[in-house]
């Protein structure tokens, strides 16, 4: 299946981004399929080629979570942004226990 995602490049502390199409399987470096445009994490400036990456959308390619919010953001894609789910931090045990005992000592 492919996927419209974003490949970073750029020297460390200094990521840029490409969007492309690519497996979704595929590593991080692997050579995709097409290359659809940039985008800058700085200046926050992205270019899309907006023919290019409508065609892939009807083709069947389903962009990643970021690269929904970043193609509806540039007006590509007309819905709502998507959510993007974050792991939570994992609490050690004592840190839990002393949350538990102060909240119930506040009460």
């Amino acid at each position: 299946m492919l996927a419209i995602k974003l490949q970073r490049i750029g020297k460390k502390h200094q990521p840029s981004y490409r969007l492309v199409v690519a497996e979704s399987r595929s590593k991080m470096a692997a050579p995709p399929v097409e290359d659809l445009g940039s985008y800058n994490s700085f200046t926050k400036k992205a270019t899309i080629k907006k023919d290019r990456t409508e065609y892939w959308l009807k083709t069947g390619a389903q962009p990643t979570v970021t690269a929904h919010n970043l193609l509806v953001k540039e007006g590509v894609v007309s819905s709502a942004k998507k959510a993007v789910k974050m792991p939570k931090p994992v609490q050690k045990q004592a840190e839990k226990a002393e949350a538990s005992a102060s909240a119930e000592a506040a009460a």
